[in-house]
């Protein structure tokens, strides 16, 4: 395994079912185990962005490993006053032992992990979600006991952070991934590449035939405000429907890596539906996060 994870690109297919185990065994064994790799060792959360399940998963996840979380409000630090981040990422690697990010500019972030000499994890950038995916794949691996030739369908904006990382990782596992989108939200086609295990479909319906997972996230993505009236005009059309749920196997499962706008970007039966699997979605963050804190840190 890399350094640093900043896109799934950084993984290969042996170090994720090496954390796939680690994860389960970690998630078996929560509050039983003195396993403590992170003992001693202080790990920096930077955040420019709002956050719930990212800051209380990793902060709770560092401290169940033994480690010292510190939260860095990217507003208050010197970076973001003008230091570059050249000279922000020298600092920190003399004081910390680990780097969290959570922040807009994805080009920054490769810039922080370039210079800094201790471990960067991307916990969100406008471009990329990596941790989000890990644990919507393993999330798909308990239910489903596999993760390669599973359907998921994505609805909605299909160029987001969500929808990017969702297409690594299908390269990297061979799940069946389709897009539903109006032709303006279709997926960047130089991040799909020649992936053949990867489509879209205009017709939401459509796309959800057979499907194992329907997922969606917000329309309206922090940083986009501005943008409101236009992409809810364009991508209620796309709501994660009960029509969609019809369409789909009948042991579809709901994924939403949340915050949820109910009826918005998801139905509210939806969501609050017997189909509906985003809290044990959530709390996989945490566990997965666990395993590659303790993959980055214990080797």
């Amino acid at each position: 395994m890399k350094k640093d994870l900043l896109t799934l690109a950084d993984i290969d297919l042996n170090d994720l079912e090496n954390l796939f185990d680690l994860t389960r065994k970690m998630k078996a064994e929560r509050g039983k185990s003195n396993y403590r790799p992170l003992s001693g060792k202080s790990i920096g959360m930077i955040f420019a962005k709002s956050s719930t399940r990212t800051r209380v998963s990793f902060e709770v996840g560092i401290s169940e490993l033994g480690g010292n979380a510190l939260y860095l409000d990217e507003s208050r630090m010197q970076v973001g006053r003008g230091e570059t981040v050249a000279d922000t990422a020298n600092v920190l690697s003399r004081y910390l032992h680990g780097i969290v990010i959570r922040t807009f500019s994805h080009q920054g972030v490769e810039e922080l992990a370039k210079v800094a000499t201790i471990p960067v994890i991307n916990a969100l950038t406008d471009e990329y979600h990596p941790c989000q995916i890990l644990a919507d794949m393993f999330t798909i691996l308990e239910y489903s006991g596999k993760v390669k030739g599973t359907k998921l369908v994505f609805t909605g904006d299909c160029q987001s952070n969500i929808a990017n990382s969702l297409i690594l990782g299908a390269k990297l596992t061979g799940m069946e991934l389709v897009f539903a989108a109006p032709e303006e939200f279709k997926p960047r086609a130089d991040v799909i590449g020649n992936a053949s295990n990867i489509s879209w479909e205009s017709d939401p319906v459509k796309a959800a035939k057979d499907a194992d997972y329907l997922y969606t996230d917000v329309f309206v993505s922090m940083g986009f405000e501005e943008e409101r009236k236009m992409r809810l005009e364009k991508l209620m059309p796309y709501q994660l429907s009960m029509a969609m749920v019809k369409a789909a196997k009948p042991s579809v499962k709901i994924l939403h890596c949340l915050p949820a706008h109910r009826d918005e970007e998801i139905a509210a039966e939806v969501m609050d539906s017997e189909y509906s699997i985003v809290f044990d979605e959530a709390e996989n963050r945490l566990h997965v996060q666990k395993a590659l804190l303790a993959m980055l840190f214990d080797r």
